[in-house]
């Protein structure tokens, strides 16, 4: 078995397709851990912001989460109504493209591919924070870590998103029961004791205060602790990877993501007031994160609280893997658009869009290097693109449901339209709120990073797009194909020396056309070469003019180029430019002899001058040049040695049958 098969599987094929789609229960952990993992570092990251008040910013930190929890709810009803206009992907891309425009959608698909990075960033950063906080003495080796998660969370998408979602399910659901029972526990603890519980083991003690609470820094608190919205967006993205009934598995999946990041981001907030919880820098050393204190307090530092920090480290690691289910289905309607590298919209091995997955990986891995794996560095950056998203998606929305107002056919479906547009407006105008919100409250933070980024990542796309058109305006073939000038063409073999390569080169040149000519260069290995030419010259003859000429063919022509500066390619383009003047009406066909190499080391022994040749002639040879090569092998290979195991298989099965 090949490496490549025992890390990402046996390659799939097309007919398989419909076996890796997913149904809710793979759809929470494949999608919703963006969201649910989002539960712990949204209010620390509000927290974190209300830390200058010191233990009085705790009581400032419902005011901050209910207005987010609201739009949690909003969020809900509105994504429902993406998913039922556009049942097959409701993505913002989709949306805005369709009712808002190319430049609409280009800013969508900007913002999307900043968000699900820098969601793989953050989510592995804090997973990785939620780890040190547990055992401090890995705090050393956090951005290693960090690289680690991501090289394994990415061999498993590769693997295909069934497999992932099958493999995160059990940390999903462990975190799920584990931060539920304890929120509950907590809950009754605090009820209990007239809301001031005990703790089992006491936080830390919040700093004294250095500020006093203000307007600006209230929204500054929300706009941070908004990143626990990042991921709703997620399944009306990747609605095409559920399983027939589509509709109610992605009403599920949805229904599940909202109502669990609901009750764990109203229980967390709720019980880091009555137990004094407070956040705490990531970058000191003793750092634990606020998960870890409310776990601590509420169950103690035993067995329970090791399975729930476990979990809760899982979970933050595979946060990611909403990004790498959703990032490569965005970048493949993209790239359909020819607005990204088309090999974006091709599907792997696995039936995924492996190309988005590396892409994803590479650019998440540089952001860890660049900010040192430390999620309080990220976070500025972040929930930029989400909230854009959020509102060109409902934008989109209020406009699919203005036109279908006018092609109702009854009162009640009329009703029905207004009740959804007004639904999508309301989704529309808070999320853009929230949006102004965050970018003024986090600008000067780095969020002017996003903001520049997302601009130049439009333009960049443009321009990719333009590339695109100027290549199939350029190849276009709308004319009936040209039989004039069907002269056969002037043969060129490029060799060294005679040997069996030159043969076989000739053997096919001479079978294509007439007018053949072996290309052969002096001075190629420097000035004292003469000998070698001497020889090949006194073997033309007998080798290969008197056996053409017994077969009453027209002898090929040797042609000696002097390589002053030891190079092929310039003679080699000059003599090309001279055929191509005199013979204006005809093609030019170069056959390139080229050794094969099986092994690594093999390479190390050729000088390669064959590739820098077919470089030079495919960048400079122009549109009457056809290249050809003629391969030499040492020993001669078998053709089933070149399909895998599954494609020998089909073929045995194809005979049998």
């Amino acid at each position: 078995m090949s490496v490549l098969n025992y890390l990402l599987g046996r390659r799939l094929a097309n007919e398989e397709y419909s076996e890796r789609k997913i149904s809710a229960f793979e759809g929470v952990p494949a999608m919703g851990l963006d969201g649910i993992g989002s539960s712990s570092y949204g209010p620390e990251a509000a927290l974190s912001v209300l830390a200058p008040l010191g233990a009085a910013g705790l009581a400032y930190i419902g005011v901050v989460m209910l207005p987010i929890l609201l739009l949690l709810v909003i969020l809900y009803v509105s994504y429902r109504q993406t998913i039922r206009a556009y049942p097959s992907n409701g993505g913002a891309y989709v949306v805005s493209k369709i009712n808002l425009g190319t430049n609409a959608s280009l800013l969508a698909a900007s913002a999307l591919m900043i968000d699900y990075v820098l969601n793989v960033a953050v989510g592995i950063s804090a997973g990785v924070g939620a780890l040190t906080s547990a055992v401090p003495a890995l705090q050393s080796y956090t951005l290693g870590l960090c690289l680690l998660i991501l090289l394994l969370i990415t061999i498993m998408n590769l693997r295909g998103t069934v497999d992932a979602g099958r493999a995160w399910a059990l940390p999903t659901y462990l975190f799920v029961a584990s931060f539920l029972a304890i929120v509950a526990l907590g809950l009754y603890k605090t009820l209990t004791a007239g809301g001031h519980p005990l703790p089992v083991v006491a936080p830390p003690s919040a700093a004294p205060a250095t500020e006093a609470v203000t307007l600006w820094l209230i929204l500054r608190s929300f706009a941070a602790g908004c990143t626990a919205m990042t991921g709703v967006e997620a399944v009306s993205n990747g609605v095409s990877a559920f399983r027939e009934p589509v509709l109610p598995r992605a009403y599920r999946t949805l229904g599940a993501i909202c109502a669990i990041l609901g009750i764990l981001l109203a229980g967390i907030s709720y019980l880091v007031r009555g137990y004094n919880i407070n956040a705490m820098d990531q970058t000191q050393e003793g750092y634990q994160s606020i998960l870890s204190q409310l776990a601590g307090a509420v169950v103690g530092n035993g067995v329970f609280y090791y399975v729930a920090i476990g979990s809760a480290l899982a979970i933050l690691c595979l946060s990611a893997n909403t990004s790498f289910v959703d990032f490569p289905r965005v970048c493949r309607l993209v790239a359909e658009d020819d607005f990204l590298p088309r090999p974006l919209a091709a599907v792997g091995r696995r039936l995924v869009f492996s190309v988005g997955i590396l892409y994803l990986a590479v650019a998440a891995g540089l952001l860890l290097i660049a900010f040192g794996g430390i999620t309080d560095r990220l976070i500025p950056l972040f929930a930029i693109g989400a909230f854009l998203t959020f509102t060109l998606s409902q934008l989109g929305m209020v406009f699919h449901w203005r036109g279908e107002l006018g092609h109702a056919t009854s009162g009640s479906v009329r009703h029905g339209q207004r009740l959804s547009l007004l639904i999508n407006l309301v989704g529309a105008s808070v999320t853009g709120v929230a949006l102004v919100i965050i970018v003024v409250a986090k600008f000067m933070e780095g969020a002017w990073i996003t903001v520049l980024v997302i601009p130049c990542v439009i333009l960049l796309l443009k321009t990719i797009n333009k590339y695109y058109v100027e290549l199939d305006t350029r190849l276009r073939a709308e004319e009936p194909l040209h039989l004039m000038h069907m002269d056969p063409p002037i043969v060129l073999v490029v060799t060294e020396r005679w040997d069996r390569l030159t043969d076989r080169g000739l053997q096919f040149a001479m079978g294509l056309s007439p007018d053949v000519a072996v290309v052969n260069f002096t001075n190629l290995q420097g000035p004292d070469t003469r000998e070698e030419h001497r020889a090949l010259r006194s073997q033309w003859s007998d080798n290969v003019e008197q056996p053409a000429r017994a077969a009453g063919l027209k002898p090929p022509q040797l042609m000696l180029l002097q390589a002053r500066y030891r190079r092929i390619t310039g003679p080699l383009l000059q003599l090309i430019a001279q055929i191509e003047k005199d013979n204006r009406d005809r093609l030019i066909a170069v056959l390139l002899p080229q050794v094969v190499k099986e092994h690594w080391w093999q390479y190390l022994l050729h000088n390669h001058r064959s590739y820098r040749v077919r470089r030079a002639l495919l960048r400079y040879g122009g549109s009457r040049l056809v290249l050809l090569t003629v391969p030499g092998y040492l020993e001669e290979p078998r053709i089933e040695e070149g399909l895998e195991e599954e494609e020998v298989a089909d073929t045995t099965r194809e005979k049998v049958g």
